[in-house]
């Protein structure tokens, strides 16, 4: 009969997502998550297989969270109100990157920067993660396009494009050490810079339009 693990688990995994995450997939061995873990190499291996197979599992759980974050602020609802939680989610991802003082960035960037080429699994989790971001804003953009917040004529997947890629590099310049102030005035002007439909002016960024007499 197999003996219980007596670790927790996830935190085993929370702690060696931290020392990926500080010194990347090539930088960490696995006597640094022996380390940082309190466990042995063995019961490491046995209990999540070698390095390459950890570092998957740590992966893919960051990139679940990533998808949930974007599900949380852009959880479809009425129309009317699509275009504030867009704004919602790109202003979260310019704060979330501004208190990064560490400047440690995404994992998911980080991950996939250094192993996507070489590692098949690493390049699918990340693609797999991009479209569903990429669906979610859509899908949203779409709805603020029904409620004639943005223009109906506009191509809700560039548009979706436009803004994945602002807030993913947001990310990647916060990184590199732009300031916080900077990193809120991208996010303004990628919402500020989204179509409307014609006679009507923005109120506030993320705010629906207001319709000229």
């Amino acid at each position: 009969m197999a003996r219980p693990r007596a670790f927790d688990e996830r935190q085993v995994l929370e702690r060696a997502r931290e020392q990926f995450w500080a010194t990347g997939y090539a930088g960490t061995r696995m006597d640094d998550i022996a380390q940082a873990t309190g466990l042995g190499k063995g019961s490491l291996y046995g209990a999540f297989g070698d390095k390459s197979k950890l570092f998957h599992r740590v992966f893919g759980d960051w990139c679940t969270a990533v998808v949930e974050v974007a599900e949380a602020r852009l959880e479809g609802g009425p129309d009317a109100e699509a275009l504030d939680r867009l704004a919602a989610y790109v202003h979260l991802m310019a704060e979330n990157t501004a208190s990064d003082t560490d400047h440690r960035g995404c994992l998911l960037a980080k991950g996939a920067a250094e192993l996507a080429q070489h590692d098949p699994t690493v390049a699918g989790r990340s693609a797999e993660t991009m479209t569903a971001l990429l669906t979610l804003l859509r899908t949203e953009i779409s709805a603020a396009q029904r409620h004639g917040d943005i223009d109906s004529a506009a191509d809700p997947e560039r548009l979706a494009a436009l803004l994945l890629t602002v807030v993913r590099g947001i990310e990647a310049v916060g990184k590199a050490g732009l300031d916080p102030e900077s990193l809120r005035n991208i996010a303004d002007t990628a919402l500020a810079v989204l179509p409307m439909p014609e006679g009507q002016t923005r109120l506030a960024t993320g705010h629906s339009p207001a319709r000229e007499n």
